[in-house]
């Protein structure tokens, strides 16, 4: 079980050392509280009111008997998907005298990170400039701004992108040629309505707002199937990964994007494919 010791305005959450689950221990006074992850309560069979014994060695020694005063789910992390979450909250004394080692007395006074909140986040890129250079051995960055953790996902989102791009290419040159085959079908009406009097413009234009009104229904119901879908991939993977993380999320902003390729796409197939039939003469149209 791992305990991350960080400075959070004035209190330290989560550990830079090691600690172990030693067991469950006999209410000895009265065992200061902590919060457990899920993950752990369920892996050791634990409950909250139970009286547990942390330590920061293997062996056991040194533990000191804790009360559980509930659990807690660990905020999602993409960089550790997979990862079993065995994780408690201590006070901040209480993780001080946890992980303090006996034979350095600044250790109860040294901590490995700080994070400081801004009354201006759009300074923070100059505020960690001043620190870095102004400290020695002080390395300040901006949390919004971490390239470390961004960079996987820039490079996931240019696979995405690329994928994206592929399938939309390919499912238009699919669409055109179901749309030629479709029209095809339909010379006939098309060279009754040229002889009747309709002109090639006027066809076109019936053309159009059919094949808005299609496109329109097509992206609306794949918006629609995708909300319905969402929630049932999101359990799935949730369950395999035992996590919290929002693997689909669809937002008005994909929404939009989507119904703004689709619609387009689906119009100029319609009347590209139309555009051929309209372009033949009068008497080819309808012979048989």
């Amino acid at each position: 079980m791992t305990v991350r010791r960080r400075l959070l305005g004035g209190s330290i959450a989560a550990a830079v050392a090691t600690a172990w689950l030693v067991g469950r221990a006999e209410p000895a006074g009265s065992p200061t509280s902590i919060l457990v992850s899920r993950q752990l309560m369920q892996s050791q069979g634990l409950h909250p009111g139970d009286v547990v014994s942390l330590a920061t060695d293997a062996s056991g020694a040194h533990a000191r008997p804790f009360r559980i005063a509930g659990e807690y789910e660990p905020t999602p992390d993409p960089m550790r998907l997979g990862a079993t979450r065995l994780e408690v909250r201590l006070h901040l004394p209480d993780l001080l005298d946890l992980a303090a080692r006996p034979n350095d007395p600044a250790d109860r006074e040294s901590v490995d990170a700080i994070n400081v909140a801004l009354r201006s986040p759009a300074a923070a890129r100059d505020v960690a400039r001043r620190l870095s250079s102004a400290i020695p051995g002080v390395a300040a960055q901006p949390t919004a701004d971490d390239q470390r953790r961004a960079a996987p996902f820039v490079v996931l989102e240019r696979f995405h992108l690329a994928i994206a791009i592929v399938t939309v290419l390919a499912s238009s040159i699919f669409l055109l040629a179901l749309m030629l085959m479709l029209v095809e079908e339909r010379r006939a009406t098309v060279g009754v309505l040229r002889m009747i009097g309709f002109r090639r413009a006027r066809i076109l234009q019936h053309v159009f707002a059919e094949g808005l009104a299609i496109a329109i229904a097509g992206a609306l119901f794949g918006i629609v199937l995708s909300l319905v879908m969402q929630r049932g991939i999101n359990l799935f993977f949730q369950w395999r990964y035992d996590t919290a993380l929002i693997f689909v999320r669809i937002t008005p902003d994909v929404a939009l994007r989507s119904i703004a390729v689709a619609v387009p796409l689906g119009v100029a197939s319609i009347v590209a494919s139309s555009w051929s039939l309209l372009r033949r003469e009068v008497f080819s149209l309808t012979r048989r």
